[in-house]
């Protein structure tokens, strides 16, 4: 049972978990032993969020990189975004980011990359470290050894954010607007990034104390909403926890889905080449960016995945219904801090027009009728996927259909994705229709069919 909750530890994308049950300093010590042998030996870059776990995680991880033989350098505090970008740039053999993201405060996680940023899923090495450490036999670790220093860094962050501004894409000259940092690592560098924007929760605080660090939940995002609203700005731009995800409300407070920032991010672009998305991706995103003269390019869902389809097609840039947004000039990596500075450029730009963001949208936003995604804990998942697929037949013509990351089927009037989450126990249902009232029918068709039993 020990080595069960010790192993759920590890995830598809990274390795995440409640600290104290799901994992222990000593799982993290043998973790730190054994990355060296799966990823590589050399140097490795540490960098940790503000969690309170977060710095006895360190330690332990540092003491088990050490015990490997590796030389450990500790940035200290830092954004997920900015490890990726200082492993590559400064040529680290390997990096972990101690980081849970956007979970809440009890829990905590590490994010490994290898030389160049590239990062280490359970496909390309967290499997193989996986089972060394279940073959170590637990207190492996005295809890002596080497420990990280409780670094500041800020010729790193200034190095940083000099290089975000230079690839911003334009000025923000003429944009009202808002920043919640969620209590998080964007609060590093937020007020060097965006002078004069109204900030929120910009001290960074592991216990979130405003709201949970997940701008994918309404109440995370209503402070910010309530801001832009009733100070008149022209937006709003809200972090999660590490910062390697951004999210964005309109001028009326209202949430924009991050998938259809898509083809804004890729029009700050002056070259004309692909586009990465994911297959959740809405449809109007997508003739979107055909009709920008650019290729869109569906792949998986997952910083890992996408990460490695940006490096096979070369795009130029990319996104994720999550938030993520990806970058060919940023190592092949996410960053909400650089998909933040685009694509208020864009929204900066559209206002010095008269253009309000809304208005800049309403072409993508309000092309389809869109479910957002819906989750649903289930036993049996293959099962559950049966079921709605069986519903769906009923939908019309079947045009295409998409197998790489659960099932995605379009039809004449629409689509419909069903998939299973690679990170959490939940069966993921989104749908896009012509009207709404298409989407309510095709909705309540496959909500029906998932509680069938």
């Amino acid at each position: 049972m020990e080595k069960e909750r010790e192993m759920s530890f590890f995830k598809a994308y990274d390795m995440r978990g409640t600290f104290g049950t799901d994992f222990d300093l000593d799982v993290v010590w043998r973790i730190g032993r054994a990355l060296p042998d799966v990823v590589a030996r050399g140097r490795w870059l540490v960098g940790r969020d503000a969690r309170a776990s977060s710095p006895a995680v360190r330690d332990a991880l540092v003491a088990g990189l050490s015990a490997a033989g590796v030389e450990v350098v500790d940035i200290g505090l830092a954004t997920t975004p900015m490890v990726y970008f200082f492993t590559a740039e400064d040529g680290f053999d390997g990096s972990v980011m101690i980081t849970a993201s956007h979970n809440p405060p009890s829990d905590n996680g590490l994010k490994v990359s290898r030389k160049g940023a590239v990062p280490v899923g359970l496909s390309s090495g967290l499997a193989e470290v996986e089972r060394i450490v279940a073959a170590m036999p637990k207190g492996s670790w005295s809890g002596s050894g080497a420990h990280g220093a409780d670094a500041t860094t800020p010729d790193l962050l200034h190095r940083y954010c000099s290089w975000l501004r230079s690839h911003s894409g334009g000025t923000l000259e003429g944009l009202r607007f808002a920043v919640d940092c969620s209590d998080g690592m964007a609060s590093l560098i937020a007020h060097d990034l965006f002078p004069g924007a109204v900030f929120l929760n910009d001290v960074p605080d592991g216990t979130f104390p405003h709201h949970a660090p997940n701008p994918l939940l309404a109440d995370a995002r209503a402070q910010l909403a309530e801001c832009v609203h009733s100070n008149g700005l022209d937006c709003g731009v809200i972090f999660d926890g590490d910062a390697d995800r951004c999210m964005f409300v309109d001028e009326t407070g209202a949430f924009i889905q991050p998938d259809y920032l898509i083809p804004v991010l890729a029009g700050t672009f002056a070259e004309k080449g692909k586009v990465i998305h994911d297959v959740r991706t809405s449809r109007a995103a997508i003739e979107a960016i055909r009709g920008m003269g650019l290729e869109p390019v569906m792949g998986k869902v997952g910083h890992a995945f996408a990460k490695m389809l940006l490096r096979e097609t070369g795009a130029v840039c990319g996104g994720e219904l999550a938030g993520h947004y990806y970058f060919r000039d940023f190592h092949f990596c996410d960053s909400g801090e650089l998909a933040a500075l685009r694509i208020l450029s864009a929204f900066a730009a559209a206002r010095r027009r008269g253009t309000k963001v809304s208005e800049l949208l309403a072409p993508i936003t309000r092309k389809y009728a869109n479910s957002g995604e819906m989750n649903f804990k289930v036993s049996d998942k293959p099962a559950a996927i049966a079921r709605v697929l069986a519903a769906a037949e009923k939908f019309g013509r079947e045009v295409s259909r998409e197998t790489m990351d659960g099932v995605r089927v379009e039809f004449d009037e629409g689509w419909i994705s069903v998939r299973q989450s690679n990170t959490e126990p939940y069966l993921r249902l989104l749908a896009e229709c012509d009207t709404s009232a298409r989407l309510e029918a095709w909705t309540k068709s496959m909500k029906a069919a998932v509680a069938e039993t």
